[in-house]
């Protein structure tokens, strides 16, 4: 199958053509590939809280090339943005602002934009249309939310029921002014299309694929809600043993698939720069310089140590540790990635290959490795079809 990631003339270290592999130059760590599956190229999502619609769209482009399709379009991360943000201003109103409104999302929104709206090419829908060539939803965002609390103002003043139904087509506007008219019909590649026949085009059943989490505090092979804010659709994921989430991503991989990936970025031992993402025992040895932006939408602080580079002992985690952690609100829902391969490295300890959104200017490959410690740790969720999950989870789930 054609291979879609970027190549940077001249690197050696963090080839993906090889078999053997490293996270950084002159580092020690050695990784040799176990599975590594195909994606569309890297991109980044600029100045904004947009990771869940790059990374769910690259793991359905991921899938439409493993259903045979070799030339897949990039779908517009900036549709999803759009529609995702119609339902979030319907559900703040709904609930009279006891809801989140802001620009995060989740992996299930997709499904829900797919069910709803359909989805449109990048090529058509790039949501550009404020005269920069990156993505920066600060303006578009503050004008949002100081929209939308001036209606939520309005209604609940007394004597201002009923709400105008022209609220929404102002809310429309802004999005019109900022990321492009809503498109109803277009050509893409000498065919004549609407968002809903797109959507079909791509062959894609939203019905496939499921979140799986693995947390103490919820029953074990139910569905559940995740408790976090960005969760405003109020999308579920079925509870799992961690042995059995690591289990489910490495058995995805193994099989051909690939795995959109939910976790905690904002630890010291998460460095885009290097290329790795792990969890030392001995923290203190990694010193860290700046701080992370809101969005964690770039590489954020400068980290560095000799860990980044000679591999060192990782904490034990255990389902309790996780559970401790995410409790404290040490773990955090960050951001969204996807990936697509397993590597193990020379001392024995497995390791995803993800996909970040983050471009390259931070990273050649725009790649990172994270360790199978860091995953069980920091993983809030995943996002996976359900014929890769192993044979005895998906009947413990009745799937």
């Amino acid at each position: 199958m054609k291979h879609y990631f970027l190549s940077v003339i001249g690197l050696f270290f963090f080839s993906l053509s090889y078999a053997q592999t490293t996270n950084a130059e002159h580092s020690d760590y050695v990784f040799t590939e176990i599975a590594r599956h195909d994606a569309t190229p890297v991109l980044s999502q600029g100045y904004t809280g947009t990771c869940w619609s790059f990374s769910a769209l690259s793991f359905f482009e991921s899938e439409m090339i493993r259903k045979g399709n070799e030339n897949p379009p990039v779908l517009s991360q900036m549709y999803v943005v759009r529609k995702a943000y119609e339902g979030k201003a319907e559900k703040y109103i709904r609930m009279d602002g006891k809801i989140n409104f802001a620009q995060g999302g989740a992996f299930h929104d997709i499904p829900w934009v797919f069910r709803n709206y359909g989805i449109v090419p990048n090529k058509v829908y790039n949501g550009l249309n404020y005269g920069l060539d990156r993505h920066n939803h600060k303006e578009l965002y503050r004008g949002l939310n100081g929209y939308m609390e001036g209606v939520l103002k309005h209604v609940n003043n007394k004597g201002n029921k009923p709400l105008s139904p022209s609220w929404k087509a102002g809310f429309s506007g802004v999005l019109d002014a900022y990321l492009g008219e809503d498109p109803t019909s277009f050509t893409y590649r000498g065919k004549q299309f609407t968002p809903k026949s797109f959507a079909k085009e791509t062959a894609l059943n939203m019905d496939d694929y499921v979140s799986l989490t693995a947390f103490n505090h919820f029953k074990p092979y139910q569905q559940c809600m995740l408790a976090i804010q960005d969760n405003w659709s109020w999308g579920t994921s079925y509870n799992v043993s961690l042995k059995e989430l690591q289990k489910a991503a490495e058995h995805a991989l193994k099989n051909g698939y690939t795995v959109a990936w939910g976790a905690d970025v904002s630890e010291k031992g998460f460095n885009f720069r290097k290329g790795l993402a792990i969890v030392p025992k001995d923290e203190s040895t990694i010193n860290v310089s700046g701080n992370d932006n809101q969005n964690f939408s770039d590489a954020g602080a400068d980290k560095s140590s000799n860990a980044f580079y000679t591999p060192v002992e990782e904490q034990l985690i255990t389902p309790e540790l996780r559970q401790e952690q995410y409790n404290n609100k040490t773990t955090t829902d960050d951001h969204g990635m996807h990936i697509t391969g397993l590597y193990k490295e020379k001392n024995g300890t497995k390791y995803f290959l993800v996909k970040n959104s983050w471009g390259t200017n931070n990273h050649p490959e725009g790649y990172l490795y994270v360790s199978e410690n860091y995953f069980k740790l920091k993983t809030i969720n995943i996002y996976i079809h359900k014929d890769a999950l192993p044979e005895p989870l998906k009947k413990k789930l009745s799937l």
